[in-house]
């Protein structure tokens, strides 16, 4: 998006449901990630964390017995989190570091978390029980069956300041191809988003993230059908249809443009597989158009 026009004119509205405390740390994954990927800095192979990493701070963690080092943390992404939980600390909200983290890596755009407020995914796995989301995702590998998804302290959150001025002012509001159930909802979960959005649904686009019934990465297909959902393009048009007018899918499911249609979207048929920074420009430029 930033390649497709120019980046002060792009608001990034943040799911914080991922967001966990490690090791007296506030982490906020969906934030970061987006940091250091329009940086240019990401670790293009394990898709999160920094490019040329070190490990030496988890190497020395992992020689105390109860250190929880089933989640990584580099040396050099050891400094945004400290960054971050140090303002926290001094009572900033996390929307305002957000954007210090962001201009601090001269990203250029408007950086929100979609609440500074405590918002946290829990999944129940079967047969476990209820779990923290990053417990199911990094240190059970999302390998377990879940039951029900949960968005621990969404009713009482508040959207963070900027959050609903930017739905209700932008030229297009865009769903991007993310898990559309552990990712999108939480932001939608939020009192007043999904209702910002769902009034912008004219000029409302969403990317599916499911290319030929499959996830490219990421357990968003095992989690549709576990969930009740089908794993398809239409199983996404089916959850976005209140809340965008277009649907953005991939050449692979062209066939089901017509079933995409029946479902009252629009639909847009167009690669979507982002293998670099062009194939992310071209699929950018298909959205806004």
């Amino acid at each position: 998006m930033v390649r497709a026009v120019s980046a002060a004119e792009i608001t990034a509205v943040v799911n914080v449901g991922d967001d966990v405390e490690l090791h007296g740390l506030h982490i906020s994954p969906d934030l970061d990630t987006i940091t250091y990927t329009v940086s240019g800095s990401i670790d293009l192979e394990r898709g999160w964390g920094l490019a040329g990493e070190t490990w030496n701070a988890m190497g020395a963690l992992a020689r105390y017995p109860l250190a929880r080092t089933w989640f990584n943390l580099g040396d050099r992404d050891l400094a945004t989190h400290l960054y971050r939980t140090d303002r926290l600390r001094a009572g900033a909200r996390l929307s305002s570091v957000s954007q210090e983290i962001a201009d601090a890596w001269s990203l250029g755009l408007h950086l929100l978390p979609v609440t500074d407020d405590r918002l946290q995914t829990r999944v129940t796995v079967d047969g476990e029980g209820e779990i923290g989301f990053q417990e199911y995702f990094v240190q059970r590998q999302h390998s377990v069956p879940v039951t029900t998804v949960r968005f621990d302290g969404a009713e009482a959150a508040r959207p963070a300041a900027g959050v609903l001025d930017a739905i209700r002012g932008a030229r297009r509001v865009v769903i991007a191809p993310s898990n559309p159930l552990v990712s999108i909802d939480p932001v939608l979960a939020v009192p007043g988003v999904r209702a910002a959005v769902e009034a912008r649904r004219a000029d409302g686009v969403a990317v599916s993230p499911i290319i030929a019934g499959a996830a490219l990465k990421g357990p968003a297909d095992r989690l549709l059908r576990e969930l009740g959902h089908e794993a398809s393009v239409l199983g996404v048009a089916r959850l976005y249809a209140p809340l965008v007018a277009t649907l953005v899918i991939d050449e692979a499911d062209r066939e089901l443009a017509g079933a995409v249609a029946d479902e009252g979207l629009r639909c847009v048929v167009a690669p979507t597989i982002m293998r670099g920074p062009d194939d992310a420009k071209a699929l950018a430029e298909v959205v806004l158009a």
